[in-house]
């Protein structure tokens, strides 16, 4: 939780109001269950706000055949689905990509927590609908309560009825909810009359799920989730305002947790107060400088009431601060609490006479908040006050300090005795007190002070000498200075305990900023993985292990910061435990206690990405209580770069998806130009055989059958290299001989041009795939065939040259766009706009760059440096050069 009752806006709250600027906005119409009305209520306000001139549309609506749902859908438009293939059947959804580019002020989408069919853009109907808010478009959206993510349970409790089809609180926390609810009765006579379901589906349902105690629990909760969400918008507006006051829509409770015995009585108590009133609830640890000295029995009953906070439902924090009573008060007011719950130890009169009461004090100084105290006095806890270890009076070498100052202040002051007043010597013993308390604490300074009211009265006030004092004003002097020693103490020791916590604080935001600089960067999840696994060990000092779900039900092991961790069969069951319910459990947990590990969960976009366990070689638990603030920001910062490591494998998985379904529509349009071309031209020659064919015919029914051929080939090479399944068999190939065969297969696509091969015979062998180096080259010279001018010529020149052999073809033509040499190699590019826009696919560049780069060689292209033309290399490196001519066959 962050401050805001101090007047200053609440800098998160501003970043979310922030990030909806320029978002659609969301609205949901909540119902208790099937058949209230939710689609029939969305359509009507649908239907207001298009009389109201807003442009709306229907994304998708279930009527389910109902007539007074069916007859108003038909003001709108409704928008056509998509039809989806799967399994033998045509599935039917929304068309998200047709919505989008409609671009309405408003679509309407039913039934939120829809799966949609394999093969959509998104799994879940939820996440289509983040996509148009994301656009600006306006949601209208519709949920029944059970479909809920945190209620699910709970509705299976009562109803014996699981629905699989879940939506995450996280969604419905951005909309604004309109609950549509009709009484149980009314409901009960819908489903008689069949305006829900036929007729005998209604009775089976009646028995069932339609019960009427069904119904009003359903319909309180429903109730109680909009509340929730309205209670919730309501104090994200007052925090991005700056406004005070406690603003309670609803009630929220706070539970202090404290190291006594019975800390998880409080929890317990809290929750069930909570539960009574229908609220969220917080469990805070105020750590103030005492609980440096808590014992490990004390750490250990924190951490286990935080953990079982936790498992009940609650959220906690870890303030810190000088004061107890300070610190509650303080998050009283940031989280605009209504209701506080907080223990009562026996303590003795005396000591609340010294001391005060923390109770009293809260229950005085915190109006509007309504106190619940319980005792957590308990013989153990009167034992352990017994036994407690003796409070921390100081070091040896603090006091021999301290009286070295004070000696040294009275040397001084006797030097300076015949200068100085009475007054002003007093004033120079200040000085080793505020030493002694800002460096030894407070004890010390009161020491000091004690030590130079002695001093001063023994060296400088008459009767010198002696510890009695004859002038009563001196005494007065005495008393003073020993009065201003001991405030000067007091002062000094809290601005120390200030600082130490200030210290603390931000020794633990350099530790979080640091872990979170050194895995930011990292793109491979194994060594993030890794990483957060030894980070956690260096910080926390325990054995730290990853675990991410396996194959079916099962976990495997991410990475370990020690090779000889050991998880038993106990430590498994809670690491899936954990898993499965996204809380904690294992050692000092309330579940599986037995084991010796603690699993936390990690959480981020909605899913438990998977568990990190920590565990320490003693008996107590592995991270103590004051270490749980730590643990909690390194989890949430380790999920969040799983979850982006994750997300950037699914965005390499869309890309590839992406550019097969170009390569798929790119196909389709070749196969409607390209390859009926050449088609046409067979066909007629080959009608003409019927009337005897002249040898020009049969040439041409050979040359278009070649390049229909080269042309199917590129397609099915293309093909290949997409799916990664192409194979290489390297051998030893002479450039000459390929070039010549090349020349040879292309004489066609070369005709109207000159060919000039300029390959030296000397040139050494290379290693390359011999079918693939003929096509590359077969597509070089049948690019050059393309562009080249008409009546121009085309050279083929090899070279050897510092270590690497370049084969260039170049043409005279157009030549290539200036800083856009590089773009033809792309598939499907033709450079449209440019004078080599003449036609083809793309592929054949694209293909030469593919085979080229498996290979090992690479492919360059540029403008000719002696005329007007292009130029493409393959450049073979030295590693691919035989410098020995080998005999033939040797690969």
């Amino acid at each position: 939780m962050h401050v805001s009752g101090d007047g200053r806006p609440d800098p998160d709250a501003l970043l979310r109001a922030a990030a909806q600027e320029g978002r659609g906005r969301f609205k949901v119409f909540l119902g208790a269950a099937p058949g209230v009305g939710k689609t029939f209520e969305m359509l009507s306000e649908g239907a207001a706000r298009k009389r109201d001139g807003v442009d709306v549309v229907v994304g998708v609506v279930e009527t389910h055949g109902r007539a007074e749902t069916e007859a108003l859908t038909r003001g709108h438009e409704i928008m056509s689905r998509r039809a989806i293939a799967y399994e033998g059947r045509t599935l039917r959804e929304m068309d998200l990509d047709a919505i989008l580019e409609r671009a309405p002020r408003l679509v309407l989408v039913d039934e939120l927590a829809h799966t949609n069919a394999p093969g959509s853009r998104h799994p879940k109907r939820y996440q289509d609908v983040e996509e148009l808010l994301s656009a600006g478009i306006d949601v209208y959206s519709t949920v029944n309560i059970q479909h809920v993510e945190s209620l699910n349970d709970v509705v299976a409790s009562f109803t014996r009825v699981r629905v699989r089809e879940t939506v995450p609180d996280s969604v419905l926390e951005m909309a604004e909810i309109e609950v549509v609810d009709i009484p149980p009765d009314e409901l009960i006579e819908r489903l008689r009359a069949g305006k829900v379901y036929l007729p005998h589906e209604a009775t089976r349902a009646l028995s069932h799920f339609f019960s009427k105690s069904n119904l009003s629990a359903l319909r309180e909760l429903a109730l109680r989730r909009a509340a929730q969400a309205v209670d919730a918008r309501m104090l994200d507006d007052v925090r991005a305002l700056g406004l005070g006051g406690t603003w309670a829509g609803t009630d929220r409770i706070v539970v202090a947790i404290n190291e006594l015995p019975g800390a998880d009585a409080l929890v317990r108590a809290a929750k069930r107060v909570a539960d009574g009133l229908r609220g969220p609830w917080t469990a805070v640890f105020i750590e103030t400088p005492r609980a440096a000295h808590f014992s490990d029995m004390q750490h250990q009953r924190v951490a286990a009431a935080m953990t079982l906070a936790t498992q009940l439902g609650a959220a906690v924090a870890t303030v810190p601060a000088t004061d107890v009573v300070e610190g509650i008060q303080n998050f009283l007011v940031d989280a605009r609490a209504t209701q506080l719950v907080m223990g009562k130890s026996r303590r003795s009169r005396w000591f609340e006479f010294l001391h005060g009461s923390v109770v009293d004090r809260l229950i005085r100084d915190t109006p509007g908040v309504t106190v619940h105290v319980l005792p957590v006095y308990t013989e153990q806890a009167d034992r352990e006050r017994g036994r407690r270890r003796p409070a921390h009076w100081g070091t040896p070498a603090g006091y021999a300090i301290t009286t070295a100052l004070v000696a040294g202040v009275t040397v001084i002051a006797s030097a300076l005795f015949h200068v100085l007043n009475l007054g002003n010597v007093g004033l120079l013993y200040l000085l080793p007190v505020m030493a002694a308390a800002s460096l030894y604490g407070l004890r010390t300074g009161l020491f000091a002070g004690i030590a130079s009211s002695l001093a001063y009265n023994f060296f400088f006030l008459p009767p010198v000498g002696t510890l009695s004092i004859s002038n009563p004003e001196n005494v007065i002097s005495v008393v003073v200075l020993l009065g201003i020693a001991v405030a000067t103490s007091q002062l000094t020791s809290r601005v120390r305990a200030q600082a130490d916590l200030a210290a603390a604080s931000a020794r633990t935001n350099a530790t979080l900023a640091g872990f979170l600089r050194q895995i930011a960067g990292v793109n491979d999840i194994d060594v993030a993985a890794q990483m957060i696994c030894d980070d956690v060990r260096g910080l926390l000092d325990v054995q730290v292990v990853l675990l991410v779900p396996g194959v079916g039900t099962s976990l495997e092991i991410l990475a370990a910061s020690d090779a000889s961790y050991h998880l038993g069969t106990m430590d498994t069951a809670a690491a899936t435990w954990a898993l499965d319910t996204g809380m904690a459990a294992g050692k000092g947990s309330g579940t599986l206690a037995a084991s010796e590990w603690l699993f936390q969960p990690l959480k981020a976009g909605g899913r438990v990405l998977g568990v990190l366990g920590v565990a320490k070689d003693s008996t107590a638990n592995p991270v103590r209580a004051d270490q749980l603030p730590l643990l909690s920001s390194l989890l949430d910062q380790s999920a969040l770069v799983l979850e982006r490591l994750r997300l950037e494998v699914e965005m390499r998985d869309v890309e590839t998806v992406r550019t097969r379904d170009r390569l798929r529509a790119a196909l389709l349009s070749s196969v409607s130009h390209d390859l009926r071309t050449p088609l046409t031209a067979v066909i007629a020659a080959a009608a003409q055989l019927h009337h005897g064919a002249p040898p020009e015919l049969i040439g041409t029914i050979e040359s278009e059958a070649a390049r229909l051929n080269r042309f199917v080939a590129n397609l099915l090479d293309m093909a290949r290299v997409e799916a990664g399944a192409l194979k290489l068999k390297i051998e030893a190939t002479d450039l000459e001989e390929a070039v010549t065969g090349a020349a040879h297969d292309a004489r066609r696509a070369l005709e109207g041009h000159a060919l000039r091969l300029d390959v030296p015979p000397g040139l050494p062998l290379v290693r390359a795939d011999p079918q693939l180096l003929h096509h590359c080259l077969l597509n070089l010279l049948d690019n050059a065939g393309r562009y080249g001018d008409p009546g121009t010529e085309i050279v083929i020149e090899g070279r050897n040259r510092f270590g690497e052999l370049r084969l260039a073809v170049m043409d005279h033509g157009p030549g290539l766009p200036t800083g856009r040499e590089k773009e033809v190699f792309e598939t499907f590019r033709r450079l449209e706009g440019s004078d080599r826009a003449i036609g083809g696919t793309g592929l054949g560049l694209a293909i030469v760059k593919a085979f080229a780069e498996a290979m090992g060689m690479a492919v360059e292209a540029a403008n000719r440096d002696d005329g007007v033309g292009a130029t493409f290399t393959l450049v073979f490196p030295s590693g691919l050069i035989v410098r020995d001519p080998a005999p033939e066959g040797l690969t």
